[in-house]
């Protein structure tokens, strides 16, 4: 197997640098196109054990009311249980991992929230070669779904696994399906995306240019959605049922998020960590909803695994 150098390395920090910048400008594109004068803050981090990040974070916007785009460099002297429990053979190795992840929370609920991540994790077990592999994806999360939404967004994802393969799309689909699935509530966290983790099949150039293509895909996939949505107008009771299915991205992110879990037992950086958090979320004691109601629907059907290029054609 092809180990990547610190070139190729340093190939994958440019990338990740230069789509984190990417994603904002286009983000902010949208608060200029509803009057907005909101951008993303830039905060540049280090840490003792070696590496560092830029964080950059947009707050209180008239389109986005909380949006992280984060990106990490970073050193670990000894891998935590939670990089190790798949990889018993990288145990106490030294590593680094590098990527962007994203946590965008609109302000309407007609816009949904949505998540994507591409990151390079390379391990160094003493007396042995490297261990590396990608991983990433992208999913969305609608409070009031839209089917054109939906359909796009998986299509997106369908075309631009292609390349790679007949069966990619199918599997990371599955994957994503079954990755964000609160099990205690049994129901998807949203009508999902593309999901992967251990991605070294493929050579080193290959597995690069595929989670080139899947950032990408997230910044042409989520745009048009906000173009279409962001000036819609809602109702209170809208808004209510958002903060209502906010509480369910945080049960999801703080309980089996393997994300969230690697940073904290890394000794990350907090605020880097929870920023994925949205700035106000509610929760109800059994809430009912009408039989016919956009809300029973979305529980019923679309918080459920469907084919979405097929259900929605």
């Amino acid at each position: 197997m092809q180990h990547p150098t610190s070139a190729d390395i340093q190939r994958v920090r440019e990338f990740l640098l230069d789509l984190q910048a990417r994603i904002c400008t286009g983000l902010e594109q949208r608060e200029l196109e509803s009057g907005g004068t909101a951008q993303f803050e830039i905060d540049d981090w280090e840490r003792p054990e070696g590496g560092g990040g830029r964080s950059r974070v947009l707050q209180n916007g008239s389109v986005i009311e909380k949006g992280g785009v984060m990106f990490s460099h970073i050193n670990i002297s000894k891998l935590p249980a939670s990089a190790t429990e798949r990889h018993p053979q990288i145990a106490g190795a030294k590593a680094q991992a590098l990527g962007v992840s994203l946590v965008i929370h609109p302000k309407n609920p007609n816009v949904p929230t949505s998540h994507a991540n591409v990151r390079l994790f390379v391990a160094e077990p003493e007396g042995q070669d490297p261990v590396w592999w990608f991983g990433g994806g992208f999913d969305l999360t609608p409070f009031y779904p839209d089917d054109q939404d939906v359909l796009d967004w998986h299509q997106k994802a369908h075309d631009l696994c292609a390349p790679f393969g007949d069966t990619v799309y199918t599997e990371h689909k599955k994957w994503c399906d079954d990755y964000f699935y609160l099990k205690h509530r049994d129901e998807q966290r949203g009508v999902g995306g593309l999901f992967f983790d251990d991605l070294n099949q493929w050579d080193f150039e290959t597995c690069f240019k595929y989670i080139q293509a899947v950032g990408n895909g997230y910044l042409e996939a989520i745009l048009p959605i906000f173009q279409r949505h962001q000036n819609q107008p809602y109702t209170k009771a809208q808004r209510d049922f958002q903060l209502y299915r906010r509480g369910r991205y945080v049960e999801y992110n703080l309980v089996y998020d393997r994300g969230t879990l690697f940073g904290l037992q890394t000794g990350g950086r907090i605020e880097s960590i929870l920023v994925s958090m949205p700035p106000l979320a509610a929760w109800s004691y059994r809430p009912e909803w009408d039989e016919d109601s956009a809300e029973k629907r979305l529980t019923d059907y679309y918080l459920k695994p469907q084919d979405w290029l097929t259900e929605l054609q």
